[in-house]
Formats: C-alpha cells, structure tokens, sequence
C-alpha cells in the first residue's frame, strides 16, 4: 500500500454506547465505513456500554471514558489527550454532550475537521440550544438526521445553512425482514394475543404516559389486545403505579432493555410511537423493514418516512384519544393494516439502506477533507 492508499484515520465521540437510535446509527455508520479509506476509532464519554462489543468485534478501537458528569473539564481533557495521541483528520461527534465535549477537545489537541451529528430537534430546555450555538464556530458541518431537525437547526440555533446537511438513518434490512419471531409465551405474553410494541427509552420525550393513556381507552373493545415496552429509563416507577393503579398487570409488559428486537417485532402486530419530538426515530426504519404496521405521532422526522397513509398511520403528538383510534384502525382493518407494512417495507428497502447512508457520509468526509479548517479566533 502506498502513502497515498494509507487509510485516513478518523475518530468518533458519542455521548454512551448503552442501545439507543443514535448509539446503533453510530456503530452501524463505522461498521459500514470503507476500511481501506478509513482508520476508525470510537470515543464514548460515559462508561462502557454493549455497543462496544460489535466495534471491538470488527477490530475498530473502543475507549470509553467512564464519567456520569459528561460536560466536567476532566473528561473533556482526557478525550483531548486521545485525540492528540491519535491525531485523525476528522473527528465526528453524535449527541449533545459528545458534540459539546468533542469539540472542545478536538480544538484542544489541534483535530483539523470536526463534524457534528444534530440527531434531535431539542425542546426540552433551550440552555442546550445556546449551548450548541455558542460553540459550533469550532465545527466545519453539522449533519441532521432529518430535514425537519435540520430546518429546527437554522431556525431555533441560527446555524448557517451552509454548514447544514442532512443524511437520514438507514436500517439493517436483512436484519430485520429475515427475524424469526420471538415467542410469546417466553416473553410472558399469552400465545393469542394482539401485541402493541413501544420501543424506546420510558421518557417523557417518548410520550411513555400518552401511551399508556390511550391503551387504556381500548381493553374492553379488543379483550385480546397486550402493550409490551422494550427499554428502560426514568419513568420506569410512574409506569408501574399507574399499571397497577388502572389494574393492567396482566395486559401491559415492561420488558427492559433487550438485544431481540428483530425477533420481538415479528411477533408484534404493531408499532406504536407516541413521542412529544424525535429526529429521525431509527425504530421506524425497523419496525418497516420488520413488516409491521404503524401508528406514530406526527413530529420531527416521522413524516418524512411515512410520507403518506399507504405507509401507516399518523396522529397528533400529545393526544391520547386520537392515538388510540389509530390503533383501533389498524385492529379494526387487519388487511389494510398489512398492505400498509407491505408498501412500507418495499420503500425501507429502496430508500433506506446502511449502505447508502455509509456512502454519504464517506462522500463528505472526502469533501470536508479538501476543504480548509475552520478558524476560530
């Protein structure tokens, strides 16, 4: 190999590598990367987390920086001194706190490029969004995971259009359209029931309690109807009193956190996201290329993969009434319910790839690499 065919070395920083949409994005955009052209290596700021495996599998280094307080000095300093170790030409970053810390770091230890990932249209608190804003003079681009979280980015920051793309997630097809389904009974759910899956964190953002709110308005129009939840977080306690408060022990599943998600859609008859706000919400791509109808809130994001009825259902955020008639909908017409997963699962397959998305982001790699490095005084 010549110098001129020496892979660059690039390195990425994400927040933790615990499951999650952005965290499985991340690992599949360096698994997919082009190894002959690039050199990846992985920096997460909290403490190891199962996505390592994959990575480590692949031979691509791991170093996971193990603080709970994300933003401290300390651990923006020690990511500095990696970086200056490693010395890559680029350095991605996905997340707020991996962002924020990456950036600092990288102008610590003289990292030429930096490019960030903006993976959410953020509306929890605006001190995030000053905060991205005041710092983003040490970024060369900014890419969005959608245009709705691109066009939240130029309006509610003030980021130039110039230094906004967007590049959507993309999905393990095969991984999903080829899963044999879990069973039921092992996941403590009876052998004929209706399943409603919610995959995600138990967060507000999530619309966790909306959910519950609107299965509550069904149980007795569709006896056989269960709601499992695959994920974790902290509206865990709340949902279980309000479970058994509305004595729903036996038809509503907190599952946790689980590496079986292919297998769980496939035995799931829908997929319901209730959130408040998303980016682009990788369990759409899935459930899709699973082959299960959906019924999600129309946010950031969301509207740009189901661009129309024929690909599943759409409802207000924030309603309960309204999410659960579209759940009765798709109880109610089981054939159009699988004609719309069928046509959704056909477009995922054209239109959403992990190829596709790796090849974008290579393609501005390459072009950030001929451009001159940002200058901050």
């Amino acid at each position: 190999m010549t110098s001129a065919e020496t892979p660059k070395r690039i390195a990425f920083c994400i927040t933790e590598l615990d499951p999650g949409g952005a965290e499985r994005a991340l690992v599949n955009l360096v698994l997919g990367l082009d190894r002959t052209q690039w050199e990846p290596s992985v920096y997460c700021l909290g403490p190891r987390g199962i996505l390592a495996e994959p990575l480590e599998e692949a031979s691509i280094p791991v170093t996971c920086l193990g603080t709970r307080s994300k933003l401290r000095i300390g651990v923006i300093l020690r990511l500095a001194k990696e970086l200056r170790q490693l010395k890559p030409k680029i350095l991605q970053t996905f997340l707020f706190h991996g962002n924020i810390a990456g950036r600092i770091a990288a102008k610590l230890a003289g990292v030429e490029h930096v490019i960030s990932g903006i993976r959410v249209a953020e509306k929890r608190s605006r001190l995030p969004l000053w905060i991205d804003r005041a710092t983003n003079r040490l970024v060369d681009h900014n890419v969005c995971v959608s245009q709705s979280v691109a066009d939240f980015s130029i309006k509610q920051m003030r980021l130039p259009r110039t230094k906004v793309s967007v590049i959507p997630n993309g999905v393990d097809f095969e991984r999903f359209s080829q899963a044999l389904p879990a069973s039921l009974a092992d996941l403590h759910v009876p052998t004929d029931a209706r399943v409603l899956l919610a995959v995600g964190r138990l967060d507000r953002q999530k619309g966790s309690l909306v959910l519950l709110e609107a299965f509550a308005e069904i149980p007795r129009e569709f006896e056989q109807l269960h709601l499992m939840f695959v994920g974790d977080g902290p509206l865990k306690n709340e949902i279980n009193a309000w479970i058994q408060h509305r004595k729903l022990e036996g038809r509503i599943h907190l599952l946790g956190w689980r590496p079986d998600i292919p297998a769980i859609m496939k035995s799931s008859h829908a997929l319901v996201l209730a959130s408040r706000w998303e980016g682009m919400p990788n369990v759409l791509l899935e459930a899709m290329a699973a082959g299960i109808p959906i019924v999600a809130t129309r946010v950031e994001g969301v509207d740009e993969i189901i661009r129309s009825h024929n690909f599943g259902i759409l409802v207000p955020p924030e309603s309960p009434h309204e999410l659960a008639e579209g759940i009765r909908k798709l109880m109610r017409d089981p054939t159009s319910a699988a004609a719309m997963a069928s046509a959704a699962q056909h477009m995922v397959a054209d239109e959403f790839t992990l190829s596709s998305v790796v090849s974008r982001y290579e393609q501005l790699y390459q072009s950030i690499l001929l451009e001159p490095p940002v200058q901050t005084h």
